[in-house]
């Protein structure tokens, strides 16, 4: 099919449009931006900024993509929005570009799922097949990891890292990163335990699981420090990457804390 450009839609001369794109209704697409093959962008969508939307993504009305960073010391430096391919970004969702405080760039994967009204801030790191809920927020610079998902009205503190395959459930503040596999809730959220259904869902045997709850066992046991916990629990699953995934993300320099258990 031809790219189609509906009358009433503005797109500056200077950006990028590529095959079989359509720009509905009301869109407004800026100088510096890229539509990917295949890009839908169905009616009051605006596009800003040095912003790149991947092949086959499909875009919802009133998203606002690529505006600047919501940041006090950002003075509109040149900064990018990158999304992935095979998006489906829903109404009302807004995506901002990164800042000079990191890389000047935000990025985000293939093959998500982007409710309505969910935000992503300036600077965050979003993996493949994700899913994050109606009004779900990220702050700056948080790292979400591939098949997580980010439940309805949740925010999530700047900087933190999600895991993948983690699950943060509706109405969750989350102000600690969330290990890999793992499921978290509440108000100001407490690791509840490994996410079980999405285990289920994503193929990991009965087998697996039960490898993966035995170590969650150990490393959120009461005996002895959380260190060596960590090390133990690295000896005895030496070689089962579920666990080492879980083992390598603690290890990992962060700004904060591990989410643990409610004691």
């Amino acid at each position: 099919m031809a790219t189609e450009i509906h009358a009433s839609a503005i797109v500056d001369k200077n950006a990028k449009i590529g095959e079989d794109v359509y720009v509905g209704p009301f869109c407004v697409v800026g100088e510096n931006v890229e539509l990917k093959d295949g890009v839908k962008l169905y009616a009051n969508v605006t596009v800003m900024g040095y912003t790149t939307i991947g092949e086959n993504t499909r875009v919802y009305p009133f998203a606002v993509l690529g505006a600047p960073a919501q940041h006090l010391k950002y003075m509109d430096e040149p900064a990018k929005l990158i999304i992935g391919k095979n998006n489906v970004i829903r109404e009302h969702v807004t995506m901002h570009t990164g800042t000079p405080i990191e890389t000047s760039t935000t990025i985000v994967g293939d093959n998500g799922l982007f409710m309505v009204s969910c935000h992503i801030a300036h600077d965050c790191v979003i993996g493949n097949n994700v899913i994050m809920t109606n009004n779900a927020t990220l702050g700056g610079h948080v790292r979400l990891g591939d098949f997580a998902i980010i439940g309805g009205l949740s925010a999530v503190h700047q900087f933190c890292r999600i895991g993948k395959y983690a699950m943060v459930g509706g109405m969750s503040g989350i102000e600690q990163d969330v290990i890999p596999y793992g499921l978290v809730t509440g108000d100001r959220a407490r690791l509840r335990g490994l996410n079980l259904v999405g285990l289920k869902r994503h193929g990991f045997t009965s087998d697996d699981i039960s490898e993966m709850r035995r170590a969650y066992r150990m490393l959120f046991a009461n005996e002895g420090t959380f260190r060596e916990r960590i090390d133990d629990v690295a000896k005895a699953f030496a070689g089962f990457k579920p666990v080492e995934d879980i083992i390598a993300f603690i290890k990992e320099d962060a700004h904060r804390t591990v989410c643990q258990p409610t004691i």
